[in-house]
């Protein structure tokens, strides 16, 4: 991914991406790093076109309707792990500032066109938030005021520079180390019935009403307090597979009881897409003008199409990326295809 590894194709206007890219996908397991994709060109307007092969000694290309004019070249900027924003912990409020200028200036210098600042990494907050606690990558300590407002600050200075800001979130990682230290207000803290260890990680349940009521929300109050342009996701839904069950046993229960019919793999991916529905609903109900889109991973099913090997994301983290699509349920998806053309 590109918190891990991440990439782009538009449902609705050209995308791409990546400090680390979003426009760029990965094939094989995810990492927070990056990639583009699509064609701009000089002025970094789309093309129109003609459909007139004159000149081109190629068959006529079919225009496709696009919701957007200006094509989409964008660039990931990663905060777990401290990846990309902030470089470091511990870092005082002119240092911060002054790398956010540095990136924003280093996008604007490479003519891109927008910037997908990750502001969840962990069911926390790279800006003021009434519901999560402060982000460990910015102080060192989860909850710990680093002294200004990130996200405000990163909104201003990238429209300064004619620069889209998208807020990238994780929608159900709370901790990329599960030994790491929580705040008291953390969602892991709040519904500890409902966080699972798993691998290295500590991962919320996407089963759990509550955890997908907090997400909404969340999103919600940036779409309302900030002027950000876009809302994003990378490709963690449920995690990667390590060998091990996912441990929802107990939420998967509480679903039969109340008479669910869904087989477990089809009630997870139900989860999934009742979230995404929900998320691109509430965004369009308070600021339409905000573009909700998905990066996910590169490979829909092996097999799809002929020759593609890999892992099978819907059946192995349940994300249906091909459904949220034709449902209409998000403006863009920007697959990672991180792997080689040779």
């Amino acid at each position: 991914c590109a918190d891990d590894p991440m990439t782009g194709t538009s449902t609705g206007g050209g995308s791409t991406g990546g400090a680390t890219s979003a426009g760029s996908g990965s094939g094989a397991t995810p990492t927070e790093a990056g990639g583009t994709s699509g064609p701009a060109s000089a002025s970094g307007e789309m093309s129109e076109g003609t459909g007139d092969s004159t000149g081109t000694g190629g068959p006529a290309q079919d225009l496709v309707p696009v919701g957007h004019t200006r094509e989409l070249r964008g660039v990931w900027v990663a905060s777990v792990g401290n990846i990309n924003f902030p470089s470091a912990q511990g870092l005082g409020v002119t240092a911060l500032q002054d790398e956010l200028r540095a990136t924003l200036d280093a996008v604007a210098a490479a003519g891109l066109n927008a910037v997908f600042l990750q502001v969840r990494p962990e069911c926390d907050a790279l800006y003021a938030s009434p519901i999560e606690p402060w982000s460990r990558y910015l102080t060192g300590t989860q909850g710990g005021d680093p002294g200004f407002d990130p996200l405000s600050f990163a909104v201003a200075e990238a429209h300064l520079r004619g620069l889209e800001l998208h807020a990238w979130f994780n929608p159900y990682r709370a901790k990329a180390s599960a030994a790491s230290a929580a705040a008291a207000d953390h969602i892991s803290k709040k519904y500890p019935e409902y966080a699972y260890e798993y691998g290295d990680f500590l991962w919320m349940d996407p089963g759990a009403q509550v955890v997908q009521d907090q997400l909404v929300d969340v999103i919600a109050d940036v779409v309302t307090r900030y002027d950000v342009d876009g809302v994003h996701f990378d490709d963690y839904f449920y995690p990667y597979p390590d060998g091990t069950d996912f441990p929802d046993d107990g939420t998967y229960a509480e679903y039969q009881a109340g008479g669910g019919q869904l087989g477990l793999g089809d009630w997870r991916r139900d989860n999934v897409n009742r979230m995404v529905q929900r998320v691109g609903e509430t965004i369009a109900g308070l600021r339409p003008s905000v573009r909700w889109g998905i990066s996910p991973f590169g490979i829909y099913r092996p097999g799809t199409p002929p020759g593609i090997e890999g892992l099978d994301q819907y059946a192995e983290i349940y994300s249906d990326p091909l459904k949220w699509m034709q449902e209409g349920w998000l403006d863009y998806l920007a697959p990672q295809l991180y792997w080689t053309s040779d």
